[in-house]
């Protein structure tokens, strides 16, 4: 991902991110604003509520106080004590009371709990009314449930004595309390009032649960419920009677709808200022991220053209100021010092290679032109002997001199190897051949009179049978490795030789038993002139490196004092793909093991 689209996203998610956090804000403030609002409506819904029914309880004893401070009641009384129970004549009186005083319930009951008269329900003449003659200490109207004849109502009635002589007569009268009542409040918008009572119409089953719950606690409570326009917030209020039963349940529901409707119209709309401030965003900084990235592009692009090798590469002329024009500026002089000191260290490396080659052809030439300086003197100085004399001496100086030129050309030949080192040429080439015929050269030395013995041992796998190498150098590079391991046993040992194949490589292993190398030696074993033999070029291994390199492979050692080396060389195979793997019940597929 490049800067400016890096700028560029982080530039749309902060706004989106402000508009986000602010939408979610005004959303949760919005909500705890209208459940404080709801509860205030409810509150205030439920206080007109008891002050309607504190009204219409007084208004109710206000007139059955009349009532019974009336004339007419006052006469009945009195000739309802000399009738001596028989009340018959007085059926009638209940319902005209009950006119005059504008009241839906008026009964006239006996201090036996008789009942005289029923404006309600005139056919329970002459049954009891437990409930009327009760004893009670409040004087106020209070909730009773009213026996009608097809239902069961709840009123708000009040009871009064009326003195008759030796016999009392009650007077008990009140209204219904219905939906007519619950009209007679002032509802918010949103807001509905429910009556659970006798004779009301039952309400949805969803509320049933809260008010089950209120009739069994007699205390006020409240849910949430879910209908499918919207969640309701519903308060439930005990409506007791005279005794604390709970004879109904006022419920005052509050509707979210309202809640729900602001919340998504603000949501919308931080959808919708979301993704213009994202636009309006992304084009400012897209813009501004144009400007600041593009002479960081230009930076980025002379860098990547020195990497390549383009020296020459520089930022230039940019459009910018403060920072990226200094570092505009600080690159191209930082590119022209790496200018000067590049030519100043290949300068250095040149001369320092040049004075390492002299010196390691003056160090390797020495030795051998030291003899055949010697035997040039020594023929000088026998030239004056007879000539039966001279023979001898010059026979010995001649092979002296073939053995020193024969040195002396193993020397410039190893120098020359390692300064063609031709690319390779590759072919399909059998590994396993390859290590047998490096195998039989080194044979002879190994099996040499009077050498301490070494037991040799190949191990090939038939898996690797072939493979796209160049052969000649690569034989060359076994030969070295196998040369390396018999030196490292002046006094015999162990010498093992194995392929197998690792995945889509083939991998080879040359290991001894000999001295084993330090920490600093293994670091150090690969490059040229380093060697750790008396008399050696430091050559071999180099070039082992550079044919492995050259077959796009690695070699490596594992070395420890004391416990002999082994390295490994593996060979990257482009063909592994197209060969088939072997098989766990192949004769052919076992390796083949040879020891010496």
């Amino acid at each position: 991902m490049t800067l400016r689209t890096r700028l560029f996203a982080v530039a749309g998610g902060v706004v989106a991110t402000a508009i986000a956090l602010v939408t979610v804000t005004i959303s949760a403030g919005a909500r705890r604003s209208f459940e404080a609002l709801d509860r205030q409506r409810t509150a205030a819904l439920v206080a007109q509520f008891r002050r309607e029914f504190a009204q219409q309880g007084e208004d109710v004893a206000r007139r059955i106080d009349r009532l019974t401070a009336a004339d007419p009641v006052q006469r009945t009384a009195i000739d309802i004590s000399r009738r001596a129970g028989n009340y018959a004549p007085f059926v009638g009186e209940a319902a005209s009371m009950a006119a005059s005083q504008g009241l839906d319930f008026v009964d006239l009951v006996a201090d036996d709990g008789t009942i005289i008269s029923s404006a309600e329900w005139p056919a329970r003449f002459g049954y009891r009314n437990r409930w009327v003659t009760a004893p009670r200490t409040a004087t106020g109207a209070f909730l009773q449930a009213i026996e009608l004849p097809r239902e069961t109502a709840l009123g708000l009635v009040a009871v009064r004595q009326v003195p008759s002589g030796s016999k009392a007569l009650y007077i008990a009268g009140g209204r219904r309390l219905d939906q007519q009542f619950l009209q007679t409040l002032t509802l918010p918008d949103g807001m509905r009032a429910i009556l659970d009572a006798p004779g009301q119409p039952q309400p949805s089953p969803p509320l049933d649960p809260l008010i089950a719950r209120v009739r069994q606690t007699g205390h006020e409570s409240s849910e949430t419920i879910e209908w499918p326009d919207g969640p309701e917030t519903v308060g439930a209020i005990p409506l007791s009677g005279a005794n604390g039963d709970v004879l109904g349940v006022l419920l005052v529901a509050s509707s979210s709808r309202e809640l729900q409707t602001l919340l998504s119209r603000i949501r919308w709309s931080g959808v919708g200022f979301g993704a213009l401030g994202v636009v309006i965003g992304a084009i400012l900084s897209y813009a501004a991220a144009i400007q600041v990235t593009r002479p960081v592009e230009q930076v980025a692009e002379a860098a990547g053209r020195i990497a390549s090798g383009d020296w020459s590469a520089r930022a230039g002329e940019l459009h910018a100021t403060g920072e990226i024009d200094a570092l505009a500026r600080a690159f191209d002089t930082m590119a022209a010092q790496l200018v000067d000191q590049r030519e100043r260290l290949v300068q250095a490396e040149r001369v320092a290679a040049w004075r390492e080659i002299a010196r390691r052809l003056a160090h390797e030439l020495k030795n051998p032109l030291f003899p055949l300086r010697i035997t040039l003197d020594n023929l000088r100085n026998a030239r004056r002997l007879p000539p039966q004399e001279f023979e001898p001496i010059l026979d010995e100086s001649l092979q002296t001199l073939g053995t020193g030129l024969m040195n002396l050309n193993t020397v410039v030949g190893r120098f020359g190897d390692f300064a063609r080192m031709p690319a390779p040429v590759f072919e399909t080439v059998a590994p396993n051949a390859i290590v047998e015929q490096a195998v039989n050269l080194i044979r002879a030395q190994i099996d040499a009179p009077g050498r301490p013995p070494i037991r040799l041992t190949v191990d090939l796998d038939p898996a690797c049978a072939a493979l796209r190498a160049d052969g000649e150098p690569l034989g060359r590079v076994i030969q070295n490795l196998l040369l390396n391991a018999v030196d490292a046993m002046p006094n015999g040992g162990e010498l093992a030789i194995r392929t197998h194949r690792q995945g889509a490589s083939v991998r080879l292993d040359v290991a001894d038993t000999g001295e084993g190398l330090t920490d600093e030696e293994r670091e150090r074993l690969f490059t040229p002139y380093y060697t750790t033999k008396q008399h050696g070029t430091g050559l071999g291994l180099a070039i082992v490196q550079s044919v492995v390199a050259d077959h796009a492979g690695r070699v490596w050692v594992d070395s420890a004092p004391g416990r002999g080396s082994t390295f490994h060389i593996e060979l990257p195979d482009p063909d592994a793909r197209l060969k088939p793997s072997r098989s766990s019940g192949d004769e052919d597929a076992s390796p083949r093991v040879e020891r010496v």
